[in-house]
């Protein structure tokens, strides 16, 4: 499952890196401070396998409080925006981004559904500059990942290429919208929707 997450990750992450920066929406410096470590951790992660039954487990947990999270951010009606976000702080930022990366290489999330969060909560960008910071976050980790799992390469299911097809028409119409006109509240209700479904999948 996990090199299969990795290689729609990938795909995914780039169109909405594309669309993102096409949009003018995507700044490199709030990027590269959680890349730096973030790309090596997240290789040495995507070489660590965990018990099918933990992995599962985890990733559910990780998922459903990542929901919760964006979900209260939504519903306190909040405005993001109304301050300007504040740079975060170089070794935060290069700490966050090793942790993160090994994380999301273990589990083959990506990164952005861990890294989004802090990204919020600490004030570090807007709802829209976070999901285009995540977004090249999760293609440097997910390609990473993918290079330290090569020992799964030959388990990566035949139906690949179908979900590749899927993943990359649901993933150009959401990045799409999602980068010129959905409010960053609505952003992070969708996105808290959606995280607490697959997380409830993998839990049960």
């Amino acid at each position: 499952m996990k090199t299969t997450a990795l290689s729609l990750n990938l795909l995914v992450a780039a169109i909405g890196t594309a669309l993102f920066l096409r949009a003018g929406r995507l700044s490199w410096r709030n990027v590269w401070p959680f890349a730096i470590l973030g790309f090596p951790f997240s290789m040495l992660g995507g070489a660590f396998h965990l018990p099918e039954r933990v992995y599962f487990l985890l990733v559910g947990v990780v998922l459903i409080l990542s929901a919760f999270q964006k979900a209260r951010t939504a519903l306190s009606g909040k405005r993001t925006g109304a301050d300007p976000p504040v740079t975060p702080p170089f070794t935060a930022a290069l700490a966050t981004g090793a942790v993160i990366g090994f994380v999301s290489g273990t589990t083959g999330t990506g990164g952005g559904v861990f890294l989004a969060p802090i990204i919020l909560t600490m004030h570090w960008g807007t709802a829209r500059q976070t999901a285009a910071t995540t977004a090249v976050y999760n293609l440097m980790n997910s390609f990473a990942a993918l290079i330290g799992a090569y020992a799964a390469w030959d388990h990566i299911p035949s139906s690949l290429p179908a979900w590749l097809v899927a993943v990359a028409v649901g993933g150009t119409i959401g990045a799409y919208i999602g980068s010129r006109y959905l409010s960053d509240r609505w952003l992070r209700g969708i996105l808290a929707i959606l995280l607490f479904m697959s997380g409830i999948k993998l839990v049960w």
